[in-house]
């Protein structure tokens, strides 16, 4: 291969010696929670996204596989650039991307330019993946840890916000105003940033073709990175097909909830992220996996439960409340969460223990590989809400669930268990 891939090592960017400022990590948890508001938040707005623009009931499931689809393709054709151009360019110009994306969203005036628009949306998103290993390289060693942990909490709570927010903005002015605003706030974060970040400019040299080459010969060579990957896409798709969909059972007697409803069972199913660090202290103390048959167990129990409380606990039911069913859909939601961000947790700290000169490219096939596995759940979800209903949307999460326990039982004990 090129330099990109045998010569990394020695030309890697010189490592910081001095710490990064509170105030910039801070940016930088900001930007990062900013930014992946627009991923996510199709999920709850699917019953009113649909109807705008005439999709089927098969077919609404497309706004946010297209998303998350353009994500993923973003981590692998445009977070690599960050290896040879210079860091700040690059990162404020896929943000005017995202900008004018969000405003397409929120002006598309038909079916084909409004999916269009969404995948540009997520493809752009993909600066998240930018400004992390960004603050990571800008930091001193003794606090890289600390530093991409604050950063990491930002993006997290971005996630964990983007369903609740755009469900009350939609609720109070309409769906259309949540994209229109968000197209606002990261303009206005593309302008700070492009004032305050510092520059930096990579060592690494070579073409883009045979930086992109370089992914494919990782992937190939370190196990554990696949293996990871596929744990978490598998699990990332029962998440993609369970919030994908719930907002549309949600609204069915007997819960009824309208947009303010639906964002509080998702800040309630947010409990979830509880498991973060505890999921990272197991893997500190050699217990990687064992947590992790607990994570992909967790993920099937979740899908029984939410089959429980979605279907079994409400047939016959056409009117009253059924707080019992809302509360086990609640629990299902809180321990499908748990799963899934405990894997995930598990997973990151593997990878990161490989090539140290090559983090961000791992990091962006661990995350664009699990990302196709969220599209896919929520591609998915379109088909088995309009065929099956809920029944359909707890069966194929709970493949996903069986599928990723399967895909860990073929394993043996790699080098991310010692």
């Amino acid at each position: 291969m090129s330099s990109i891939s045998t010569d990394e090592a020695a030309s890697a960017p010189a490592e910081s010696v001095s710490g990064l400022p509170a105030g910039l990590t801070l940016l930088f948890a900001i930007s990062v929670g900013i930014v992946v508001l627009g991923l996510f938040a199709s999920q709850p707005l699917v019953g009113l996204i649909g109807p705008a623009f005439g999709f089927e009931p098969a077919e609404a499931g497309l706004v946010t596989t297209l998303t998350l689809l353009g994500y993923a393709s973003g981590l692998f054709l445009l977070v690599p650039l960050t290896d040879f151009v210079e860091n700040r360019t690059v990162i404020v110009a896929t943000l005017a991307v995202e900008v004018g994306a969000l405003a397409a969203i929120a002006c598309a005036p038909s079916p084909g330019l409004f999916l269009g628009a969404c995948y540009v949306c997520g493809l752009a998103a993909s600066a998240i993946q930018m400004l992390v290993p960004s603050a990571a390289q800008l930091s001193a060693p003794a606090q890289r840890g600390k530093v991409v942990g604050n950063v990491m909490s930002g993006l997290m709570i971005g996630i964990l916000l983007s369903r609740p927010a755009a469900s009350l903005v939609a609720e109070t002015a309409g769906w259309r105003w949540f994209y229109g605003g968000l197209a606002l706030l990261v303009a206005l974060l593309a302008a700070i940033l492009a004032f305050i970040i510092p520059r930096h400019r990579p060592a690494g040299s070579g073409s883009y073709f045979s930086l992109i080459g370089s992914l494919w010969t990782i992937l190939r060579q370190e196990p554990v990175l696949r293996r990871r990957a596929a744990y978490q896409a598998l699990a990332m798709g029962a998440f993609g097909v369970f919030w994908t969909s719930v907002a549309l059972r949600l609204a069915q007697a007997p819960f009824s909830l309208g947009q303010t409803g639906i964002a509080l069972f998702a800040l309630a199913g947010a409990a979830g992220a509880i498991v973060a660090p505890i999921a990272g202290r197991a893997g500190d103390r050699g217990w990687t996996r064992v947590a992790t048959l607990l994570a992909h167990l967790a993920v099937i129990c979740a899908m029984a439960l939410a089959e429980i409380g979605g279907d079994l606990m409400t047939r016959g039911v056409s009117a009253q409340p059924s707080h019992a069913a809302l509360a086990m859909l609640v629990a299902a939601a809180i321990v499908l969460d748990l799963g899934v961000i405990g894997d995930q947790t598990l997973g990151r700290r593997a990878i990161n223990l490989l090539r140290p000169e090559a983090r961000g490219r791992i990091n962006g096939l661990f995350t664009g590989l699990f990302f196709i596995g969220t599209s896919v759940g929520a591609g998915l979800s379109g088909l088995a809400w309009a065929y099956a209903g809920w029944t359909g949307i707890c069966t194929v999460g709970t493949a996903f669930g069986l599928a990723a326990l399967a895909v860990f039982l073929t394993e043996s004990t790699g080098v991310e268990e010692q």
